[in-house]
């Protein structure tokens, strides 16, 4: 068996594995980057002959943003949760959308994906060629999993994107009975850990209240799968009583995890908070939202577009205003340029509007990877991948000084034979 780094390697997103075994092939997740011009980077190339099938962790766009490329030529199998699959639809229309004079493909290929996917449920296995699969729930966002690779006597396991806390929406990941010989593992977060959960939950619900109760709105960009559903669960489970209003994609998706109820851990809070909140349905609900006191949560988490934009430019000037954000925020976005020097465009006006950043991570922290790593019974390697540089470099480093595991920081392109 061969591992190599399509995406990811020493970077943040864009992740996409090939597992090569006899010469054929799955590769797991195969998403997109965005450059500093705001144009999709796709993975490397692999050579779609080759391929058996791709199989999927989760809906976000740095995880399936690219896997449509393989259905111009050829028709391969697919493998998701049902809610991934269903959720992918709109993640990649909206890509469409947005970015589609850029990409290589076009709906057809993104149609072709989907009606190509058949739906896994956590522990259901699948055989595509002389390859075994297994999902199991890896607790990033609904839907999300992490995958069982099994080639000859090897197994593999895949953490995709991983997280080991509860929240409304979803558990911690399944560590139960992990074997494995190698491990794929995120690093996001591998250098830092998270502060307590609730301590979070606590301190941002405090401030909210402060502004609106001082006559100001805060703004909330958040990601549309996942944080802004978390984000109205936050606010209405603990009783807030002022005016909230849900702009953007948010809507659809949170819609579409009603559907999929069976994938959300605290199901009757995502159901209230829905039936709670005001949905923002046309320009004149957008124009009105934010002339009264109260919570504005709109797509997108990093203020690179969508209504939170328009959003922001109204809100900015206002001392009594803020600009919660939730969200990780990559270099050179609006929302870290605001983090880092009060502007959200070179040379722009100052934000006069408060702002602060509030750790709602859906990643793992660094103490959290190394008890996964831990959990795996069998271990000869660690690949770590879904990283900065720096961190992921760290964190192999941490693994093999403290658990005395192998452990490896490629880059992209490398290959690595694992067995």
């Amino acid at each position: 068996m061969k591992v190599k780094i399509l995406g990811a390697g020493r970077e943040v997103g864009r992740a996409a594995i090939a597992v090569e075994y006899r010469s054929r092939a799955v590769i797991l997740d195969y998403g997109v980057n965005f450059d500093e011009k705001d144009l999709p980077q796709l993975p490397l190339h692999y050579p779609p002959a080759k391929l058996l099938g791709i199989v999927v962790t989760h809906g976000h766009l740095d995880h399936i943003g690219g896997a449509p490329i393989f259905y111009i030529s050829r028709n391969p199998k697919a493998y998701a949760t049902p809610f991934t699959r269903d959720v992918a639809r709109i993640m990649l229309s909206d890509f469409l959308k947005l970015s589609g004079y850029y990409l290589p493909f076009e709906e057809e290929e993104v149609s072709l994906f989907l009606e190509s996917t058949r739906t896994l449920g956590y522990g259901e296995p699948v055989e595509l060629g002389s390859f075994r699969v297994r999902l199991r729930d890896a607790g990033h966002i609904p839907g999300s999993a992490m995958i069982e690779v099994e080639a000859g006597s090897h197994k593999l396991l895949y953490t995709g994107d991983v997280n080991l806390y509860d929240t409304n929406l979803v558990g911690p990941a399944d560590l139960s009975g992990l074997e494995a010989d190698t491990l794929i593992i995120e690093s996001t977060y591998g250098a830092s850990s998270h502060p307590d959960r609730r301590g979070v939950e606590e301190a941002f619900y405090n401030d909210v209240r402060e502004v609106v109760e001082n006559g100001g709105t805060v703004l909330v960009p958040s990601f549309s799968l996942g944080r802004g559903q978390e984000i109205m669960c936050v606010l209405v489970s603990r009783g807030f009583e002022h005016p909230i209003y849900v702009d953007g994609m948010v809507r659809r998706i949170t819609e579409l995890m009603l559907e999929h109820g069976s994938f959300i851990r605290r199901l009757d809070v995502l159901e209230k908070a829905w039936s709670t909140v005001n949905v923002v349905r046309d320009w004149q609900d957008r124009r009105n939202a934010w002339k009264e006191p109260g919570v504005i949560i709109a797509s997108a988490g990093m203020l690179k577009g969508g209504p939170a934009r328009y959003y922001l430019k109204k809100l900015a000037k206002d001392k009594r205003n803020a600009v919660f954000l939730v969200s990780f925020q990559a270099p050179g976005t609006p929302g870290r340029m605001i983090l880092e020097s009060g502007r959200y465009a070179e040379n722009g006006p100052l934000v006069q509007a408060r702002v602060e950043w509030f750790d709602f991570s859906s990643h793992a922290g660094r103490e959290q990877l190394l008890s996964i790593v831990k959990s795996v019974k069998g271990l000869e390697r660690v690949i770590v991948v879904h990283g900065e540089p720096e961190i992921a470099e760290a964190f192999a480093s941490t693994v093999k000084e403290e658990l005395g595991v192998e452990a490896i920081a490629p880059s992209n392109g490398e290959e690595i034979e694992v067995s």
